[in-house]
């Protein structure tokens, strides 16, 4: 399992906006993020939660060329959250890791660049077919079809422009990326196994700091951490967290109480 530490480079992210958008700032919250724990860090310049308000590539291309030359400098592992095509192929450009789009790559004029490339692809499931997300219902009941039905079409797309398929992650999507019942979320969430089955591929979940959390007992850091682990006890390969200290030493109890699982 390989841990994701977020970084946001942003004015205005739900949790912590404005907190590491100059350099010096980002680039020691990085720094703190890999101490924690994390195997790779990933940054994103612009906001896509409902209220967030726009940000041209130009403007991502600007905060991210201030940090990830640093980064790289250093041996860090990147990917690259962005759905803005100029800003993925700037991204190509510079040798990151993995790209984390929203959309999951629905921009077929990008996919020459992406078969060229190394670096592994975050396809995402969203309701929402471009832009950032809304404040859309969705009943729980009818969400799982429509993740299956879009990573077989998204999936076949790739695959013939020539993307292995070896190097393709999925995310199913949580909180407003599904709709504003969190027992949507909730129910991808306990159908995590059903995924991996349908299409033999590495699950990334991101469910930190998610508004759904409200709907369950205790704090939001504790609710974020359990959801995490029971994420991984379903299967996922790749948590993308805020917090990889707390995950890392969570994971480290289990291991401690369930032996027999490793």
């Amino acid at each position: 399992m390989k841990i994701l530490g977020i970084l946001n480079i942003t004015s205005d992210s739900f949790s912590d906006g404005g907190k590491f958008l100059e350099p010096h700032a980002a680039l020691a919250h990085a720094d703190r993020l890999l101490a924690e724990g994390a195997d790779i860090i990933d940054i994103g310049a612009a906001s896509s939660h409902p209220d967030a308000g726009p940000v041209a590539p130009e403007t991502e291309i600007a905060r991210l060329a201030s940090l990830v030359p640093a980064l790289h400098d250093v041996g860090a592992s990147l990917s690259i959250d962005s759905f803005s095509t100029p800003v993925q192929r700037w991204a190509l450009a510079e040798g990151v890791d993995y790209l984390n789009d929203i959309h999951g790559f629905p921009d077929s004029s990008l996919y020459p660049d992406l078969a060229a490339s190394n670096a592994k692809l975050i396809v995402m499931h969203m309701v929402q077919e471009k832009g950032i997300a809304s404040r859309t219902d969705i009943p729980p009941d009818a969400i799982f079809d429509r993740i299956l039905t879009f990573f077989e079409q998204r999936l076949a797309a790739l695959t013939a422009a020539g993307i292995a398929r070896e190097r393709l992650i999925l995310d199913p999507g949580m909180g407003f990326f599904l709709g504003t019942n969190p027992e949507t979320s909730l129910t991808v969430l306990g159908r995590l196994p059903e995924l991996t089955d349908a299409f033999g591929l590495p699950l990334l979940l991101s469910v930190s700091r998610k508004s759904f959390l409200k709907a369950l007992p205790g704090t939001p850091e504790d609710a974020s951490l359990a959801a995490e682990m029971f994420a991984v006890r379903q299967g996922a390969a790749y948590i993308r967290t805020h917090a990889p200290l707390a995950l890392q030493q969570g994971l480290k109890v289990l291991e401690e109480l369930e032996p027999d699982r490793q």
